[in-house]
C-alpha cells in the first residue's frame, strides 16, 4: 500500500500537467518536435523533447527515428544518451524498431557496450537486433563475443539472416569456426544467396585456402558480379596469379563487366608474375575509371614492378589526387628500379605537397640508400625518422640500414646495429647481414649469418647453398658435404634457377638443365651464337661464380646455361628490334651473368630489364641502372 502511494505521490506532477495541458496543445506541441526533428534542427527537437517529457507525452517511432539519425550526423553522442533516456523516462519502453535504431546508434558511435545495455533491456529481440550486434562485434574483431552472440541467438530460436551470416564470416580467424559457420549456412539453405558465397569466398582466401574458396564458387553458376570479385580477389592475394587471370578470363567470356575490385585483383595478379602486356590491357578497362585513386595506385604499382618506369611516371603524373600510398609505391618503385636519386627527390617532393610519410615511405628511402650507397643520407633518415615524423623502426627500416652499412664495407657497425635492434633479429635480418658478408667476402661472419638464418628458418633452401658456397670457396668439400647431407635429411631441396620471359601475352619459362621449351635447340643455338660474338670482344666467363666442385670446362658450360640467358636468347629470336627485353628470375643475378647482360645490350643494342629477387636491373649500351652496386 504504501508503494503505491509514493507511485501517485511521483506520478501527481505528472497527472496535474497533463490535466493543464488540452489535447489541442499537446497536438500542436508533439507536432513542433516532429517538425524539428525532420528538420534536423538538434538543439530545438531537444528542448521541445524536455517540455514533452515533462508532460509525460512521447512521440511516434519514425520522429524519433529521424531525431536519432540527426545525433548519429551530427556525432552528438551526449545528446543521444539524452534521446535514449527520455525513452525509458518513467518506465516508458520503446517499439522494438526503435530499440534497434539506438543500438544502431551506438554501434556507429562505437560505443558496444551501451549498444548490448540497450540489447539486454530489451524484452523482445528480432533478427535485425541479433544481427546489428554480431555485426558491430565482428567489425570491432571481437570474434568470440560476435559467435557467442550468435549461439544464443540460435538458442533463442531466431533464425539468422544473410547478413548475419556474411558479417560473423568475415572476421574470422579459425578455420575450424569457418567450418562450423558453412554448416550452419548450409542447414538454413543460404548457400545460395551472393553475400554469403562472396563472405564465404573472401575468408576461405584470407586464411589460405584458395582451393576451398574455388569450391564454394563452382557449387552452382553464379550470376553476380560481387562472387567474381571475390574469388578473383582471393587467388590473386595468395600469389596464384595465374588462376587469378584464368578466372578473369572466364568472368570477361560470361559477360560480366570489370568493376573497381576486379581490375584491382587483376592488377595485383600482373604484377606478381610480371605481365607487362596483360596489365596494360587492363589499363585500358581502367581508363573508364576515370581518376580512381585505387586503380591508379594498383596501376602505378604494376608498372614499377613490371619495369616500366616511364609508363609509371606517366600515370603518378597525371593522377589529379595523390595519397600516402601513392608517393610510397612510387618513391619505392624508383628505388627497386635503380633510379635512387629520383626516388629521394621524389621524396622532397612529397614532403613539399604537405603529405606525411608513413612507415612504408621511409622503407622505400632507406632502400633508395641502401641500392646507392647513400651512406650519410641514409644515416640521416633512420635517426631522424622518429623526431621529424613520429616513426619507430621496425625490422624493414634496420634491414635496409643493415644492408647499406654491409655493402659500405661497415659490417663492425652493421652487427652492432643488428645488436642494438628493438625488435629481435628475424631470419630475413640475418639474410641481410649474410648478402652484405657475400659482398664483402667475410666468409668468417657469413657462416655465422647463415647459421642463425638456418635456426630461425630451417627449411631457407638458398641460404643452406650459400653456406655450401661459402665452404665451396674455401675448397672445404668435406664442409660442403655436410650440408648437402643435412639438407636431404631435412627435405630441403635447392630451389633450381628459372626465369621467365612473356611474350604475346604467353608465358616462357626456362631451368637450367631443363630441355621442355619446344624451341630450347634453337634457343641454345642462338645463345651460343650469342657467347662466341662476346668472347670476340673480350668476354670471358667469370667461373668464379660458379661454386661447385667442378672444373674447367664444367664450369663454363654451367654458366652458359644460366636461366636467364635463355631467356634472353629467346627474347632475341622472339621480340622485334625496339622492343624492351622483360625477364624475371626467381634467384639472385651472379656476376658473370650481370657482366654478360651489360655486354648483350651494347652489342644486339637492346634495352634487357631482370628482376630478380633482389632489385631490378636496367641494361642499356652496355651499363646497369644498379651501376654495379649490387
Amino acid at each position: 500500500m504504501k508503494s503505491l502511494t509514493t507511485k501517485l505521490k511521483l506520478l501527481r506532477p505528472v497527472l496535474t500537467s497533463l490535466c493543464s495541458y488540452s489535447s489541442t496543445d499537446q497536438t500542436l506541441l508533439l507536432n513542433e518536435f516532429t517538425r524539428f526533428c525532420y528538420q534536423r534542427d538538434l538543439p530545438k527537437a531537444l528542448r521541445v523533447m524536455d517540455t514533452l517529457q515533462s508532460h509525460g507525452l512521447w512521440a511516434d517511432s519514425a520522429t524519433y527515428s529521424e531525431l536519432i539519425k540527426c545525433c548519429m550526423s551530427h556525432r552528438a553522442v551526449h545528446e543521444g544518451n539524452l534521446v535514449r533516456r527520455h525513452l525509458y523516462f518513467n518506465g516508458h519502453q520503446p517499439m522494438l524498431f526503435l530499440a534497434n535504431v539506438l543500438i544502431n546508434m551506438y554501434v556507429k558511435f562505437n560505443l558496444l557496450t551501451d549498444a548490448h545495455n540497450v540489447f539486454d533491456e530489451m524484452p523482445l529481440r528480432n533478427v535485425v537486433s541479433w544481427t546489428t550486434m554480431i555485426s558491430a562485434y565482428s567489425k570491432s574483431k571481437q570474434q568470440q563475443k560476435a559467435l557467442e552472440l550468435l549461439v544464443s541467438m540460435l538458442r533463442e530460436g531466431v533464425r539468422p539472416n544473410v547478413y548475419t551470416y556474411s558479417s560473423v564470416l568475415r572476421s574470422c580467424k579459425e578455420m575450424s569456426d569457418v567450418r562450423m559457420l558453412h554448416c550452419g549456412i548450409i542447414k538454413e539453405g543460404l548457400e545460395s544467396d551472393v553475400f554469403v558465397r562472396s563472405a564465404l569466398i573472401d575468408v576461405f582466401a584470407k586464411l589460405g585456402e584458395p582451393e576451398d574458396a574455388l569450391s564454394v564458387f563452382d557449387e552452382m553458376v553464379t550470376g553476380d558480379a560481387i562472387v567474381w570479385n571475390s574469388i578473383i580477389g582471393g587467388f590473386a592475394q595468395n600469389s596464384k596469379s595465374d588462376e587469378a587471370l584464368k578466372l578473369f578470363k572466364r568472368m570477361k567470356r560470361g559477360g560480366f563487366t570489370a568493376e573497381q575490385a576486379t581490375l584491382t585483383s587483376v592488377l595485383r595478379a600482373c604484377t606478381g608474375l610480371t605481365l607487362l602486356e596483360l596489365g596494360m590491357q587492363a589499363h585500358v578497362h581502367i581508363v573508364k575509371y576515370d581518376q580512381d585513386l585505387i586503380l591508379n595506385n594498383a596501376l602505378v604499382d604494376m608498372y614499377c614492378k613490371c619495369g616500366s618506369l616511364d609508363d609509371a611516371r606517366r600515370v603518378f603524373n597525371g593522377m589529379k589526387e595523390r595519397d600516402v600510398i601513392t608517393w610510397s609505391t612510387m618513391i619505392s618503385g624508383l628505388a627497386q628500379n635503380g633510379y635512387s636519386q629520383e626516388a629521394l627527390k621524389l621524396f622532397e617532393s612529397m614532403k613539399a605537397s604537405g603529405t606525411k610519410p608513413n612507415y612504408i615511405t621511409i622503407v622505400g628511402v632507406l632502400f633508395a640508400c641502401s641500392h646507392a650507397g647513400l651512406l650519410e643520407d641514409g644515416w640521416y633518415y633512420f635517426r631522424s625518422m622518429k623526431k621529424l615524423y613520429g616513426i619507430d623502426p621496425v625490422r624493414e627500416h634496420y634491414g635496409c640500414m643493415i644492408d647499406l652499412l654491409g655493402k659500405a664495407g661497415k659490417l663492425d657497425d652493421a652487427v652492432k646495429l643488428l645488436n642494438e635492434m628493438e625488435c629481435e633479429p628475424d631470419a630475413v635480418t640475418w639474410r641481410t647481414l649474410l648478402g652484405a658478408c657475400r659482398v664483402q667476402g667475410n666468409m668468417v661472419l657469413a657462416e655465422y649469418a647463415a647459421k642463425k638464418v638456418i635456426e630461425l628458418d630451417p627449411d631457407d633452401a638458398g641460404t643452406y647453398t650459400v653456406l655450401s658456397n661459402i665452404y665451396a670457396n674455401s675448397q672445404k668439400w668435406d664442409s660442403v658435404e655436410e650440408i648437402r647431407t643435412q639438407m636431404r635429411d631435412r627435405g630441403v631441396k635447392k630451389e633450381p634457377g628459372c626465369s621467365w620471359i612473356e611474350v604475346n601475352k604467353k608465358i616462357h619459362a626456362f631451368i637450367i638443365g631443363d630441355e621442355s621449351h619446344p624451341l630450347i635447340v634453337e634457343v641454345k643455338e642462338k645463345l651460343k651464337q650469342l657467347i662466341d660474338r662476346m668472347i670476340g670482344i673480350g668476354y670471358v666467363p667469370e667461373t668464379n661464380f660458379v661454386l661447385q666442385d667442378l672444373e674447367g670446362e664444367q664450369m663454363e658450360d654451367s654458366l652458359r646455361h644460366h636461366s636467364e640467358k635463355l631467356a634472353l636468347a629467346f627474347g632475341l629470336m622472339t621480340l622485334p628490334l625496339g622492343k624492351v627485353i622483360r625477364i624475371r628470375k626467381n634467384l639472385r643475378i651472379c656476376g658473370d651473368c650481370h657482366v654478360f647482360f651489360k655486354l648483350a645490350s651494347k652489342l644486339e643494342k637492346r634495352s634487357v630489364v631482370i628482376r630478380d629477387p633482389i632489385r631490378y636491373h636496367h641494361f642499356e649500351d652496355g651499363k646497369c641502372s644498379c651501376g654495379d652496386y649490387w
